[in-house]
């Protein structure tokens, strides 16, 4: 503890000498539903934390719902009496922030690694599933890859409006993957991928998508599953932040145009054990099948991680690459789980169905639980849809169903933590009752 104490010093100290203008750093940490929260700090409180002074926010933080509310789930929130929880400085995270209009800072905090972790925030989920593979002698490889659209930064009646191309000023309102549009939108592109680059993260291709507007990034493969995660989930505060800056909205919703494609969240998950050998590729690829077995089995209790709110749910069945049901094959963007083609060092699934508004850390936990239960129970996996286009398992397309469906999962209790899946099923269920209480225009038009 005095080793880490010393290097975060020393991170802070340097961060200080670096930016002396910055006087105030964000404290963050993502919530269930994939929002950041924390603490605004002067830097030299901060030097005083990463010394190894106590950092404690309110542990019900973590169940914030999508607007921020929080909901009675067993006795959180309204019968514990809001007690804090102590946190802790992750290190190697503590960089500026480019995008406001004040010299800023910005570091992430975490429960895990503490004394008394909190069993339900969506970090500590994912670092116990790490700890376990890893004693079992499991190593994953990650890479995310996240789209997203760019909007005007004005909307209209509430309603998203076209990005303005920079270089015409007319609306980008044409379905392509033309590499102009990355000419076009080079500079608000550009500032997204060395703002992202100054946060540590490790930007690789940039590709214009089908939407209007819509682009994906991809990231580097890292064999540290929770700075993947952290990645993927810092790349999103600061995306959209440069796109206001640029007079535009960046925004991972995950279907925000009906009669375009939605955004996905793509994760690139390959194994290895403790000599660099690929478990996936082992006996004639074998192992890859249980894992594609397991990952399919559970497919359907995982859809609430997978599909985290109710616009979430209208991206599946889409227009374009978007599973109707549980389903695997190679090289084909229909399925769910897509095995990629590469050389066996490199063999790897990529799971396609998580949408870009779904919590990080959440589904690389769920992704890498799927591929462990199927290593172990060590069953053939249907049809690829190479080989029978009809094949799949259907999963549920509703949240309410969706969460039936997970709350009592066996697997998902035991590898996820029974408490994590109770809370978050409930933290689903509160949130989509929630959204529902309110009459859209629609409603009247029909029934008034």
């Amino acid at each position: 503890m005095k080793s880490q104490s010393t290097t975060l010093l020393a991170e802070v100290r340097t961060f200080r000498q670096n930016h002396p203008d910055v006087r105030y750093v964000d404290l963050i940490a993502l919530d269930i539903p994939g929002h950041f929260y924390g603490k605004r700090y002067p830097v030299e409180m901060l030097e005083k934390v990463a010394a190894g002074s106590p950092l404690k926010l309110p542990q019900n933080a973590v169940l914030l719902g999508a607007q921020g509310g929080l909901f009675k789930i067993g006795d959180y929130c309204f019968n514990d009496g809001d007690p804090d929880a102590n946190r802790r400085l992750v290190p190697g995270t503590l960089k500026p922030v480019t995008w406001e209009s004040q010299p800023l800072g910005q570091m992430l905090i975490t429960s895990d690694g503490t004394e008394a972790p909190i069993e339900f925030e969506p970090r500590e989920v994912l670092a116990k599933v790490l700890e376990r593979l890893h004693h079992k002698g499991i190593h994953p490889v990650v890479a995310f890859e996240l789209e997203f659209y760019l909007f005007d930064k004005k909307l209209a009646d509430g309603l998203p409006q076209f990005a303005r191309d920079p270089l015409s000023d007319d609306a980008d309102d044409q379905p392509n993957l033309h590499i102009e549009r990355l000419s076009r939108f080079s500079e608000v592109l550009d500032d997204m991928a060395q703002t992202a680059k100054a946060q540590g993260i490790d930007i690789t291709v940039i590709t214009a998508e089908i939407g209007p507007g819509q682009f994906e990034i991809n990231f580097g493969h890292l064999d540290d599953g929770l700075r993947a995660a952290d990645w993927a989930a810092l790349f999103c505060r600061s995306t959209r932040g440069v796109a206001l800056k640029h007079g535009y909205r960046a925004s991972f919703m995950a279907k925000p145009y009906l009669q375009y494609p939605g955004s996905g969240m793509h994760v690139h998950v390959s194994l290895y054990d403790g000599a660099g050998n690929n478990l996936l590729a082992a006996h004639q690829q074998q192992p890859l099948r249980h894992a594609v077995a397991g990952c399919l089995e559970l497919l359907p209790h995982c859809m609430p991680i997978f599909s985290p709110n109710h616009n979430a749910f209208r991206r599946l069945g889409g227009t374009v690459n978007a599973a109707t049901c549980a389903s695997w094959g190679f090289e084909d963007r229909d399925a769910c789980v897509r095995i990629p083609e590469s050389d066996p060092r490199n063999l790897r699934i990529e799971h396609r169905l998580a949408s870009a508004d779904a919590n990080p850390y959440l589904v690389l936990a769920t992704i890498l639980v799927g591929l462990e239960h199927g290593l172990e129970a060590k069953r053939e996996p249907i049809a690829p849809l190479n080989e029978d286009r009809s094949s799949g398992t259907d999963f549920p397309v509703e949240m309410l169903d969706a969460v039936r469906a997970m709350q009592h999962q066996p697997v998902l209790r035991d590898k996820l933590g029974a408490e994590f899946v109770d809370v978050y099923c409930e933290n689903k269920r509160q949130d989509h009752l929630a959204f529902q209480q309110e009459i859209h225009a629609r409603e009247y038009r029909w029934f008034l």
